[in-house]
Order: structure tokens, then sequence, then C-alpha cells
């Protein structure tokens, strides 16, 4: 009798299973899912980028994934992805509520939140209080260039010695920047909050697209079992313990209506919040988190991606360095309206960034109503897997698809152009609220060093391999440089490098 109830347990598991498992009418195409598995097994754990363009190419540029029994509709290209996220842009602007993600971040924050008057108010505070402060006295060109000085002191003790490790400056130097806007202040590069931030964040990053996190998103049964995806829980717990520190500091020293950073404006809009408002200090330190794990991790990886290329394409670096001798000539620092006069360098930033493609699959979005998609029906609540590595290299949107080549951004009369394709901050309403801050970043940090410094790839060191790292940022993988001192053109003086044996 037990055997039977157990026999017949199991066939109505199955059966349950399977018609999940079944595509709705009008459903997009795709493989034949297996039972419980999905189409887990026809993707790569480690990077399933590949197995998506291999995909796109049976199934079109809107096709269905089973992850376990979970339906997920993989968008590819330019037309279908401006159509998601532009033209159909709040029907497409949920987040999911039920992966590895959001149980690690307990739901707070503002990136992986849903769409909804919460997000939307949070949203408008983060905008509003970060372009505030880009403003008076305490610009962010004046915050950038104050750390960019740490940065360049670090380059200037490598020079004849051996070649330098640039992961951690870079990390570190895109955390403090944006530090100081949330917390108002910088921190030594050993002191224990960004040491340990850092680290939280890097293992997290190559955790959560990771195959853990595909595994816990696809087998909810696996969850509480001890296995490696634990570890992130750790690390948030880590990190929230820190932000608990700071934000209790703030408190003490903190004069209401008079902000010195973003925190502080928070806890103004604290005092003046009424019941039914979304703001809370529990929602708040992960909310300052959630901008500081994205101010960072996406600024250094394309610095690193940035860099690396570089030395790899000395002609380029030389062009780069000739530009922006003359159009700075004897200022002091570089300005971010300089960019305007600098084509040729904006080419090469913008290119960096569509082959970095450090955040691949974007973050994953939901539908939030029943809605349609290129002629498919695609019900409220649908996972959407934007695949912006498909947008960044397609064929037909790009003069060279698959190469580093500046060209790609500049017209026949060499002037800056951004094609429709360029979106590595993804697009419409869930674009990333950061943007602004990282464009500044990466063209006054890239060229204030180039403007200083020669960057050569060792000799010892093999051929670069631009094969990156792949978790939720796509990272370069470790690789050093050997940095030289330039005297750059002033005053009709000419150009010379002093090697680092001088």
């Amino acid at each position: 009798m037990f055997v039977s109830l157990i026999l017949l347990w199991l066939c109505i598991w199955f059966i349950i299973i399977q018609l999940k498992s079944r595509r709705p009418k009008n459903f997009p195409p795709g493989p034949t899912a297996l039972p419980i598995l999905g189409n887990i097994l026809q993707l790569s754990l480690e990077n399933p980028l590949k197995d998506f363009e291999r995909l796109r190419k049976t199934y079109g540029s809107v096709y269905t994934l089973f992850l376990g029994p979970k339906p997920a509709v993989i968008i590819s290209g330019t037309k279908a992805i401006k159509e998601a996220m532009v033209t159909r842009a709040t029907e497409f602007a949920g987040r999911p509520q039920d992966l590895f993600v959001n149980d690690v971040t307990q739901r707070k924050g503002v990136i992986l939140a849903d769409y909804g008057p919460s997000w939307k108010e949070h949203r408008r505070f983060a905008l509003m209080t970060l372009r505030n402060f880009g403003l008076g006295k305490n610009t962010m060109e004046e915050r950038i260039h104050g750390e960019l000085q740490y940065t360049m002191n670090t380059l200037e003790q490598s020079i004849g010695k051996k070649p330098l490790s640039p992961q951690m400056m870079f990390h570190n130097m895109a955390s403090n920047i944006i530090c100081q806007v949330l917390f108002g202040r910088r921190y030594e590069y050993d002191h224990e909050f960004i040491r340990v931030i850092v680290q939280c964040f890097t293992e997290n990053a190559k955790l959560t697209n990771g195959p853990w996190a595909m595994l816990y998103d696809s087998f909810p049964i696996i969850r509480n079992l001890p296995l490696p995806f634990m570890k992130a829980f750790k690390n948030v717990e880590t990190c929230q313990k820190l932000a608990v520190s700071v934000l209790t500091e703030h408190k003490k020293t903190r004069v209401p209506g008079e902000p010195r950073d973003f925190l502080d404006c928070y806890l103004d809009e604290l005092d003046k919040s009424i019941n039914g408002s979304s703001f809370s200090e529990q929602q708040l330190t992960m909310y300052a988190l959630d901008i500081h794990f994205a101010g960072t991790d996406t600024t250094s990886n394309t610095l690193l991606t940035g860099f690396l290329y570089l030395m790899a394409y000395p002609h380029i670096q030389e062009r780069c360095q000739q530009e922006i001798d003359e159009v700075l000539g004897g200022k002091h620092q570089a300005s971010f309206d300089d960019r305007h006069n600098m084509p040729y360098m904006q080419a090469v930033i913008h290119e960096v960034q569509r082959v970095a493609n450090t955040v691949p699959l974007s973050v994953f979005h939901s539908t939030t109503k029943d809605t349609e998609l290129m002629g498919y029906s695609i019900p409220k609540g649908t996972l959407i897997i934007p695949n912006l590595t498909s947008v960044l290299n397609e064929e037909g949107q790009w003069k060279f698809p698959h190469e580093f080549n500046p060209e790609n951004f500049l017209n026949d009369q060499g002037e800056f152009v951004k094609p429709e394709a360029f979106m590595p901050f993804s697009a419409g309403p869930r674009m990333c609220l950061g943007e602004g801050l990282a464009r500044m970043e990466l063209f006054l940090v890239m060229v204030t060093l180039l403007r200083r410094f020669k960057f050569i790839w060792p000799e010892d060191a093999g051929e670069p391999d631009f094969t990156p790292v792949y978790g939720v940022t796509l990272t370069p993988k470790p690789y050093s440089m050997k940095i030289q001192l330039r005297e750059t053109q002033q005053d009709g003086r000419q150009t010379h490098n002093r090697d680092s044996g001088e």
C-alpha cells in the first residue's frame, strides 16, 4: 500500500512538472525540454553565451529555454531588444523575484527591485542625488581626479620594477570614487571596509551567473543544502554589517538638512517620509551596497579591458596619446568637456565598452503584463533574458563586429558617431542609473593615465589572452603591465618617451 502511494505521488508530480514545462499558445519556439531538467543539459553552466548564439541561429531572435520547469525567453539582436526594452518598455521592465540573486540580496535595493511605486521612488531619488553631487564646489570631476592621484602614485612607483598587476588597483580606484558619493569619504586601499567589500563583490559576481546559481534557480529542492552558492549569502551578510557600521556613524554625526553624501540625503528623506513610504533603514543598507557594486565592478572591468587592448594594439595607444597631447596642450588636467574635441579617444573608449561587454546578459527582466514581442505572445511574469552580447557584435550593425577597431565609432570624416546597437548599459527604464558617472570616469581615467604613461605588454608574458572570465560581469583574465613615463608635448616642445631605465 505504501509503495503504491509513493508511485501515485511520483506520477502526479511528474504530470505537474510536464504541464509546467509546456509552452503556452503562440509562445516563442525553442529546443525540446526534458522533464524536471528542462534545457539545462544543452547549456554550458560555466559560460552559456556561445550556446545562446548557437540556439539563436536555429530558433531566431526570440526563443524559449526551460531552466528546470521554468520558461525563460531569450531576446537577441538590436531589433528584438529595442522592441522589448524601448518600444514596450514598461511591459518588460519587471524583475523576476524568485531567483538566486533575489534571495541573496533579500529583495532589497534598487537594481533588482520589481517594477512598481517603490522602485520608481528609489530610482528617482538615486538619479536626483547622483546628479546633485556632481554639481557645486566638490564636483564629480574633482573627486575622480583626486582619486586618480593615488593611482598615478602606484604606477610611478612601479616604473623600473617588475610588471604591475592592475586588477586591485582599478577595483580600488572605482570603489573609492563611488564611496565618496555614497559615504562622503575615501578609504586607504588596505582599509578593511574597501578590502573586504571589493573581495565580496568579486566573489559574488562570479557566483551570480555561474553554474551554482543556475542550479539554484533551476532546482529549488537544493536551495538549503550546504553547497558553494551559500558563500554568496555570507558575503552579503558581511557587507551589510560594514554598511550598518557606516550608517550608525552617519546618524551620530549628520546635521539634518545639510547632507554630506548619499547616506545623509537618504536619512533626510526618511525624516520627511510618512506612513506608506518605501524608504527605510533596512532598505538603505542594501540600496547603498547595490550602487556601490554597480559603480565598482563594471567600471573597473571596463578599464582592465581597455588597457589590455591598448597594450596589445600599441599603434592605437599612440594615436590616442597624440590626440590627447594636441587637445590638452598645457592644460593642468583633462575635463569631461574635452571629449568633444577628442573623436578618436571617444571612439576608443566606446570600442572598449563594446568589446568588454561587461554585463553580457544585462540584468534579467520579467514581463509586467501579458504582452507581445516580434509576433509572439508573452504572458505576465515571464523571465526575460536580454542577450546584449548579440547586439554588441551583431553583423550588419558594426563595420568590424568581431575585432577591436575604433573605426566602429568613426564616420568617413573621422567624426565620432554612436550606432544604435551600442547599448552596454542596457536600454529603457531599467537602463543603468550610473551611466553618467561611468562615462565620466572612463574618459577622465583613460585620458589622464595615457597622457602621463606608456603601457607596454611585458616581453615574457606570452600573447595577450582576450578570453574573459564569465560571471554576472565579464572580467579579463589577470594580466600584468609594464609602465614607462611619458613627457607630453607642451608649449611646442617635442614629445618623447623616457624609458623606465633612465
